[in-house]
C-alpha cells in the first residue's frame, strides 16, 4: 500500500484529521499530512539518497509530522533531535550522523544557527517556515515532481542520561511504505489501536516512544493529539475534550497528575480512556496503585528500548504481582551474569531480549559489542529478573548501581519510596565518592512548594528511608536542589548529577 492509498483510505473512513494540536485544536487532515509530505519528500530526495539521514529539530507541532512523513516515505533515515539540548549537544548528533539535511523552524532559530555553524555546511538546510540565516523555506528549494522511495526509519538517539548519546542504527524497512510495521502491529493487537482511537503523547516527540506511538496511530487510521508541553491539568482537559482513547505518559507525569487537587482531577470526564499507557522509567508502585484506584484498569504499561525487546502487563496482572512489567511480546528474554551464563529464575542479572531486528550503535563498535550478544541476545544494560511465570521485574540500570562496600545498592529502590513522600516534588538517589566504602548513598532532592530546606528535614527523610529499607541501602547524606535536572521524556540526567558531585568531591 502507497502512502497515498493509506492516508485516502484513513481519510475516507471518518473524514478525521491525522494530527491535532491539544493547546489550540488545530489539526492537520490525512489528505493534507499526505500532500504536504509528499512534497518535502520530492524536495529531499532532489538532493539526498536512500538512507541518507534527516535531522529534524522541531518542537510538538503538526510540522513534525510532514517531515517525519515525508523521510519515512522517500527512503530516508530521520533522526529526531532534543530541542533541549545546548548548540554543542545538538551539533554533536547531527554530525555524528552525517545528517544530509537539516529541518527546523524559526521558532528554534537560535539553536539551529549555533548549531549548524561548525558542522552541516554542505547540509540542505530547510524551515518549515519562515527562512532564517542559511535556512531556506521548503518552497525555495528545487524539487522532484513525484517521488515514491521505499519505507525508511528513524535512526533514534539515546537519550544521554548516562553519557554521550549514541545512534542507534537499524535496515531500512521492507514493508510498503505507510503499511503497519511491527511496532504498529503490536499496538493494534496489544491495546486495540485503530481507526476510531484517539492517540494523545503529552511528551516530545524527539523521543522514540510518543513518535513512534503517535506516527503508528496513524498508521492504523487513528488521530494523534500532541501538547506542546506537559501539564497535568492540561492532559485532563485534553481527554475530555476530544474524547482521548488511548495515551501515553512516563511515571513524572503519573506523580504530578495526582498531585493535582482532587476537586480539580474530578472536575474532567475521562470516561473515553481505554488504555492509560507508562514507560520510559521505573514507576514508583504505589503511584501506579494509586493510578488504577483513580482511573480504574485502563493502566498499562509497557517495557523495551530502542535496541529492542518489547513486554506488556496489564492493571489486574500487576496488581498480582506488583513491581513487574509484565511478559515478553517479543520472543523470550534471557537473564545473563556478567560472563553471560544464564541465571536461575529469582536471580537478579543483565536482561537481554531476543533481536528482532538487527541494529548498531552508529560509529560505536565497541558499544555495539557491549550490548549484542552471540549475534541475537541484546541489552540496554537494565538489571532484573524472571519469575517462574515469565514475568520480568527490573531492578535498576546496571549503569545506575551504586557498589557501597563491595554491595550492589539499586537507587531505583529509594527514588520509589521517596517519590510520594508528601514533603518531596521530584528527586533522584545516586552513588558519590566514598573513601572507606568506595561509594555512599546520596539522595538529591527538590522540596514540595512551601518547604525550606534544613538539616531538620534531611535527617528526617533519612528516618524514613530507614524505618522501611535496610539501613545499608538507604541514603548517607541529601541534598536539597531547586529542581532535579530531567529530560522532557522523564529522565533523570544523573550523568549531569554525578559529574556535579564528582567535581565537589
Amino acid at each position: 500500500m502507497s502512502a497515498e492509498g493509506f492516508f485516502a483510505a484513513a481519510a475516507r473512513t471518518a473524514d478525521r484529521p491525522a494530527a491535532i494540536l491539544g493547546d489550540s485544536g488545530e489539526g492537520i487532515s490525512f489528505v493534507d499530512l499526505a500532500a504536504r509530505s509528499a512534497d518535502l519528500a520530492g524536495r529531499l530526495r532532489y538532493d539526498l539518497a536512500e538512507g541518507d539521514r534527516v535531522a529534524i529539530l522541531l518542537k510538538n507541532d503538526l510540522d513534525y509530522f510532514v517531515a517525519a512523513w515525508a523521510a519515512r516515505r522517500s527512503g530516508l533515515r530521520y533522526v529526531p533531535i532534543n530541542w533541549h539540548l545546548q548548540p554543542a549537544e545538538t551539533a554533536y548528533i547531527i554530525e555524528n550522523s552525517e545528517a544530509r539535511a537539516v529541518v527546523s523552524s524559526i521558532g528554534l532559530g537560535a539553536l539551529a544557527r549555533a548549531a549548524t555553524e561548525t558542522t552541516a555546511r554542505s547540509a540542505l538546510m530547510l524551515s518549515m517556515d519562515a527562512p532564517f540565516g542559511a535556512f531556506r523555506s521548503i518552497a525555495d528549494v528545487p524539487g522532484l515532481p513525484s517521488f515514491e522511495g521505499r519505507e525508511g526509519s528513524a535512526m533514534m538517539y539515546s537519550s544521554g542520561t548516562t553519557g554521550t548519546p549514541k545512534g542507534i542504527l537499524r535496515p531500512l524497512g521492507t514493508q510498503p511504505v505507510g503499511a503497519p510495521g511491527p511496532g504498529e502491529l503490536l499496538m493494534r493487537h496489544a491495546y486495540g489501536v485503530g481507526a476510531d482511537s484517539v492517540f494523545l503523547a503529552p511528551g516530545p516527540l524527539y523521543h522514540a516512544a510518543p513518535l513512534a506511538w503517535t506516527m503508528g496511530t496513524q498508521v492504523l487510521g487513528g488521530t494523534s493529539v500532541v501538547l506542546s508541553s506537559f501539564d497535568a491539568e492540561a492532559v485532563l482537559a485534553a481527554i475530555e475534550r476530544f474524547r482521548v482513547t488511548h495515551a501515553l505518559f512516563v511515571p513524572t507525569h503519573f506523580v504530578r497528575m495526582l498531585k493535582l487537587p482532587e476537586a480539580v482531577r474530578r472536575r474532567y470526564d475521562l470516561s473515553s480512556l481505554k488504555a492509560a499507557i507508562h514507560a520510559a522509567a521505573p514507576c514508583p508502585p504505589e503511584v501506579k496503585r494509586r493510578m488504577i484506584e483513580w482511573l480504574g484498569p485502563v493502566i498499562e504499561e509497557f517495557y523495551g528500548a530502542s535496541e529492542g525487546g518489547f513486554v506488556t502487563v496489564s492493571s489486574s496482572e500487576w496488581l498480582e504481582r506488583p513491581g513487574t512489567v509484565g511478559r515478553s511480546m517479543a520472543g523470550p528474554i534471557r537473564i545473563l551474569d556478567d560472563d553471560g551464563r544464564d541465571l536461575p529464575r529469582g536471580t537478579k542479572g543483565v536482561v537481554y531480549f531476543q533481536m528482532s531486528m538487527p541494529f548498531e550503535y552508529y560509529k560505536e563498535p565497541d558499544k555495539t559489542g557491549e550490548a549484542i550478544r552471540d549475534g541475537q541476545w541484546c541489552t540496554a544494560g537494565d538489571i532484573g529478573y524472571l519469575d517462574e511465570d515469565d514475568f520480568l521485574f527490573l531492578v535498576d540500570r546496571k549503569s545506575n548501581m551504586i557498589i557501597s562496600g563491595g554491595v550492589n545498592i539499586y537507587p531505583q529502590e529509594v527514588e520509589s519510596l521517596l517519590a510520594l513522600h508528601p514533603l518531596v516534588e521530584d528527586l533522584a538517589v545516586i552513588g558519590i565518592p566514598n573513601a572507606e566504602f568506595g561509594e555512599e548513598v546520596k539522595a538529591v532532592v527538590a522540596l514540595a512548594r512551601g518547604q525550606a530546606p534544613s538539616q531538620a528535614l534531611a535527617e528526617e527523610l533519612i528516618a524514613y528511608c530507614r524505618a522501611r529499607l535496610a539501613h545499608y541501602k538507604c541514603p548517607r547524606s541529601v541534598d536539597f536542589v531547586a529542581e532535579i535536572p530531567r529530560l522532557p521524556s522523564g529522565k533523570v540526567r544523573k550523568q549531569a548529577l554525578l559529574e556535579r558531585y564528582r567535581e565537589t568531591a
